[in-house]
């Protein structure tokens, strides 16, 4: 049975959001509350975060997480989890990114799952979304194939939708998770950089610019995101509805 572990990246220096990886939620670190709820996952063996901040390793050890310290160089996270996979054993390697609090733990199942199929090597989610919110660009769109292979992902609108488009086709938006078989991930990161990966600044269009398939799980919609300090408050909403104390 592959093993496969759930390594989030994480950095201090967010340039829409300084220190967005420290942020509270009702009195827990954003990265942390990603930790901790990737940790309920039933397909991963492990959870850690890959980091190159003391601030932020400190911050996950006080709550008793996991960290690897990486080097400061990676332009990306999945180039962050490959250093930090390249020193672990496991032959499945989920990129969880270190805003996404409400991932629900089945998402990643889904994907870890996709790469149980043997000419899938890179797997990715994805939900329904609101069409008025088709324009913001810090929502990522995807459009996939009838197969369910990603065709592009886009902080523009896609598909568009014209004077005979229709409003059934839907709109979908990407979720911060990636699945890698082991070697792929490896592979992925020695990877040149590509035109619409730094155009779009999304590292999933490296992996389609060389050829390469990504396929993509639908799953229920989720929160967005922690794109903003205004994105804290609607976080801590959420998490009083459902009960959750301020310390987990």
């Amino acid at each position: 049975m592959p093993k496969a572990i759930g390594i989030i990246p994480s950095r201090y220096g967010s340039k829409r959001f300084p220190g967005k990886a420290l942020a509270l939620i009702a009195g827990v670190p954003l990265v942390v509350r990603v930790l901790q709820n990737a940790q309920k996952s039933k397909c991963l063996s492990d959870v850690l975060v890959a980091c190159d901040d003391d601030r932020i390793a400190e911050a996950v050890m006080r709550f008793g997480g996991k960290v690897i310290m990486t080097g400061h160089e990676h332009v990306t996270g999945s180039d962050r989890v490959a250093e930090a996979a390249s020193r672990l054993d496991f032959d499945l390697v989920v990129n969880i990114q270190g805003d996404e609090p409400f991932l629900p733990p089945e998402a990643i199942d889904r994907v870890v799952g996709l790469l149980g199929e043997p000419d899938v090597v890179m797997s990715t989610a994805c939900s329904p979304m609101a069409l008025s919110d088709g324009d913001n660009p810090n929502i990522v769109k995807v459009v996939a194939d009838q197969r369910g292979d990603a065709l592009y992902f886009s902080r523009s609108r896609i598909p568009f939708s014209g004077s005979h488009g229709s409003v059934d086709t839907g709109l979908f938006r990407h979720i911060g998770i990636y699945g890698f078989r082991r070697d792929f991930l490896i592979k992925f990161a020695a990877l040149p950089r590509t035109p619409l990966e730094t155009t779009e600044s999304l590292e999933q269009l490296r992996a389609l610019e060389h050829g390469y398939k990504i396929r993509v799980a639908v799953v229920e919609s989720v929160f967005a995101g922690i794109d903003s300090a205004e994105d804290i408050a609607r976080a801590e909403e959420i998490l009083s509805r459902r009960g959750a104390g301020n310390v987990e």
